[in-house]
């Protein structure tokens, strides 16, 4: 066996690539310093953008105002007057008010705004201004008996008020039905039928 491998000298591999070391040495270093390089950009960049703490909406949120209104829908229509809940600050349409509302309260549209998520921390002599706001709020929003017995009175005689002005539309209406014009009994013989009321009286 020994014979054999010592008769099979003539291979020829000189098909296959040689490798520098040096030269991919080189290359390898190069790459570090490039990595290197950016990742000291990165850090670079600046300082990290300040936003605003998140604060209140001072607005009404409108979810209402579309409620049970048809609309139109094309596919070429802006995006202002598609379908759904429409956002001028991020330029989306969202479908429903479920998900507007977490739009509207997400991270997204708060930085959009130029706010962060964090809330301002309240020290103690703002928590008591509060405190003192509410509690004026409460007091001049106090009442008594006297005040919820009118305001039960009232709404009684709100509710009579409905009632009386149904009972009259209902009877203006059958007022209506009862003088309708009478029709000629010839042409009515004519047209096969006895008149255009309903058999039921």
């Amino acid at each position: 066996m020994s014979n054999i491998s010592n008769n099979v000298a003539g291979v020829d591999n000189t098909f296959r690539r040689k490798f520098d070391r040096e030269e991919y040495l080189e290359r390898a270093r190069e790459r570090e310093r490039q990595e290197e390089e950016g990742r000291s950009k990165s850090k670079a960049k600046g300082p990290p953008v300040q936003r605003k703490p998140l604060k209140h909406r001072d607005y009404e949120v409108d979810l209402e105002s579309r409620l049970g209104k048809t609309q139109v829908v094309t596919p070429v229509a802006p995006l202002s007057q598609q379908a759904g809940y429409y956002c001028s600050v991020c330029e989306c349409v969202v479908k429903d008010s479920a998900n507007y509302l977490d739009h509207i309260n997400g991270k997204k549209h708060q930085r959009a705004l130029g706010m962060s998520m964090r809330v301002e921390r309240a020290s103690l002599q703002q928590v008591q201004e509060r405190f003192e706001v509410l509690k004026k709020r409460k007091d001049l929003g106090t009442f008594t008996e006297q005040d919820l017995d009118e305001r039960v009175l009232k709404q009684q005689l709100e509710e009579e008020e409905r009632k009386r002005l149904r009972r009259e539309k209902k009877k203006e209406k059958k007022e209506k039905a009862m003088e309708e014009p009478e029709i000629d009994p010839d042409v009515a013989a004519m047209m096969g039928f006895g008149g255009f009321r309903s058999s039921k009286k």
